[in-house]
């Protein structure tokens, strides 16, 4: 007879793996934050945050760099920007020197809304480093901050030279 277990319960196997630690802080973090946004009642997701942000920081840009910039798909990107730019949170316009491709800016309107978001973004982060102390959050976010580092590296050094 097959022994029931709680589904809740994790497998001692994986239950101290990095892997797994990680994959469940994710998907708890994106709910948390998929749920902030969806309360806000307008529409937009983390990844209309994220243009938004890139936007703000990096200053116009195609839409092919802010793709690359913020792991967004090129054509989720493109949707995304339509989406913002009927809210008229960003513009578009043709790059003068490449006909083909779009210069896209952030509008006063989306530099506004951007902020109302931060604040959205500030709570989840609240949320999901409530139980850490200030000096735990600090460690914590170095170290994750330290591993994406050593991956950016070894990227960066497989890459070819040009």
């Amino acid at each position: 007879m097959p022994m029931h277990h709680p589904p809740s319960r994790t497998l001692a196997r994986v239950e101290d793996r990095p892997t797994w630690l990680i994959s469940r802080n994710f998907q708890r973090s994106s709910g948390l934050l998929a749920a902030a946004f969806e309360s806000a009642g307008d529409g937009l997701r983390s990844y209309h945050y994220r243009l938004l942000a890139a936007l703000d920081e990096w200053g116009p840009a195609s839409q092919a760099d802010l793709g690359r910039g913020t792991g967004i798909d090129r054509s989720d990107v493109t949707a995304a920007l339509s989406e913002l730019e009927s809210r008229r949170l960003v513009k578009r316009s043709v790059d003068p020197a490449h006909k083909r491709r779009n210069i896209v800016t952030i509008t006063p309107a989306g530099v506004e809304r951007l902020l109302e978001l931060d604040a959205i973004v500030d709570d989840v982060q609240e949320q999901v480093l409530k139980p850490l102390t200030v000096a735990q959050r600090r460690q914590f976010i170095a170290l994750m901050v330290k591993v994406l580092a050593a991956e950016d590296e070894s990227l960066t050094s497989a890459a070819p030279n040009p």
